[in-house]
């Protein structure tokens, strides 16, 4: 309750400006959930933050940005996902950007808003108000979220260590087509993909074009116990120092696995993408 009335007074101060001075910023730095509004590219924008039981507004902690389907909201992610509680769990602050009609300017839909420059802006307010690691930012979202998810990995140079798109993928004319459209720093990716998703052919054809132009190796990683439902494993190293993992779900459909709440959810994929995820964000920083 108490998160909630910080947000509202702090969007209320926002909006009056008072008395010509400026604004203090909207976030106000608190344990919880807080929904925060800015303006980014000339419209009001807003996400959600989640921050840790343990939070002290002082020590530097990571980021994951989690972003939402098509149509969606930052609360359709956050219950999709699942990440409060891994947030919990680890000690480590979430963010839900909102895109606008419910959805982002990604690589093949939606609308023409400067999403990019909104994350890049939100990514800044977290760092700047909220404390987070620089080093250690990441980005992952299922659907329209997750095509969205490589779309920053290479038009938002240098702001993420790692990326995990969920039912997602590389695609569009220009990420299939444009040789020179690739990072120019090293973004490592896992990414989990339905054997019968609807859009299976071009998620797969994404992640193998993202592999030859990075000149990433691709093997099957061996499993001490094998995956269940016939989930696949391959990973390597790319010629930029980065890392691709992918999980093939061939019983899975347009779904984040793993989860039991909230839209375009499997719990019985065989496997937790959370989970799976935050292992890997660990392991790789900025």
């Amino acid at each position: 309750m108490g998160a909630i009335t910080i947000a509202l007074t702090a969007a209320a101060t926002v909006a009056c400006g008072g008395s010509g001075e400026p604004a203090p910023p909207a976030d106000q730095p608190t344990p919880g959930d807080q929904s925060v509004t800015f303006e980014s590219g000339g419209k009001t924008r807003s996400y959600t933050v989640h921050a840790p039981p343990g939070y002290d507004g002082k020590t530097a902690l990571p980021l994951v940005v989690v972003m939402h389907y098509r149509p969606g909201t930052a609360a359709d992610a956050a219950q999709t996902s699942g990440m409060n509680a891994k947030a919990d769990l680890e000690n480590f602050l979430v963010v839900y950007p909102q895109g606008l009609n419910d959805a982002y300017n990604a690589l093949i839909c939606c609308g023409t808003e400067d999403d990019v420059g909104f994350i890049r802006a939100v990514v800044t307010r977290m760092r700047e108000y909220w404390k987070a690691d620089p080093k250690r930012v990441y980005a992952t979202g299922i659907s329209n979220g997750a095509d969205m998810s490589f779309k920053l990995a290479v038009e938002a140079p240098g702001l993420f260590a790692a990326i995990a798109p969920v039912s997602g993928g590389f695609t569009g004319d220009i990420a299939l087509r444009d040789p020179a459209y690739k990072p120019r720093t090293p973004v490592s990716v896992i990414t989990f993909l339905g054997g019968k998703d609807r859009v299976a052919g071009q998620l797969g054809a994404g992640i193998d074009a993202w592999q030859l132009r990075l000149g990433c190796a691709v093997a099957p990683v061996p499993q001490q116990i094998p995956l269940p439902r016939g989930i696949t494993l391959t990973a390597g190293a790319c010629a930029d120092g980065s890392e691709v993992r992918v999980y093939r779900l061939p019983e899975m459909g347009h779904a984040w696995p793993g989860t039991e709440r909230g839209g375009l959810v499997d719990p019985n994929a065989g496997l937790n993408a959370t989970d799976l995820m935050w292992e890997f964000f660990r392991a790789h920083t900025g």
